[in-house]
């Protein structure tokens, strides 16, 4: 039987490592492109956790309430950023934690759907998710440093995150 691939997933996966190495590529880009950019993808990412919501209710029956509150938590944080890019280039720093942070304890939270059927792709979600946290933390409590080395950390995450994304799409 031919396995099937979560196209959802995909998108993100590429999405996030493309971010990734722009970030990499030219780190002293326009920080209001990097809004913008954000809030796209997490607008993206939201969407495609309510569409993974709705497939996992259909085929477990469970209605995981963290999947629902985190998908509309980045449609949330998408929209706004979208219409006040200058509030998130000031707050760029500290919105990048929350949502590391956020976003990792959440997937942590739901990994544990992946424990019977992809042993091994429940302990990678379980790395990822916690080098997320660790980077959230960095960011939150760095905030001057955090912005120096923004583009870096960014690119770091969204690879990470990229490739996280990609695993679970196959």
């Amino acid at each position: 039987m031919k396995a099937k691939i979560n196209w959802d997933y995909l998108v993100v996966g590429i999405l996030f490592i493309v971010t990734s190495l722009i970030s990499f590529s030219n780190p002293a880009s326009n920080l209001v492109a990097l809004v913008y950019g954000f809030a796209i993808l997490a607008i993206v990412k939201g969407v495609s956790e309510l569409v993974f919501r709705r497939k996992l209710d259909s085929f477990t029956g469970s209605k995981n309430m963290y999947i629902l509150v985190l998908g509309i938590l980045d449609i949330l944080l998408g929209v706004f950023l979208l219409f006040n890019a200058n509030v998130g280039i000031v707050a760029l720093p500290y919105l990048f934690a929350i949502w590391f942070i956020l976003d990792s304890i959440f997937e942590l939270a739901v990994s544990s759907v992946y424990r019977t059927n992809a042993t091994s792709y429940y302990w990678f979600d379980i790395v990822m998710n916690i080098l997320g946290v660790i980077l959230g933390v960095i960011l939150l409590f760095n905030p001057v440093s955090s912005a120096l080395t923004l583009a870096f950390l960014v690119g770091t995450y969204f690879m990470v995150s990229g490739i996280s994304y990609l695993a679970a799409a196959f």
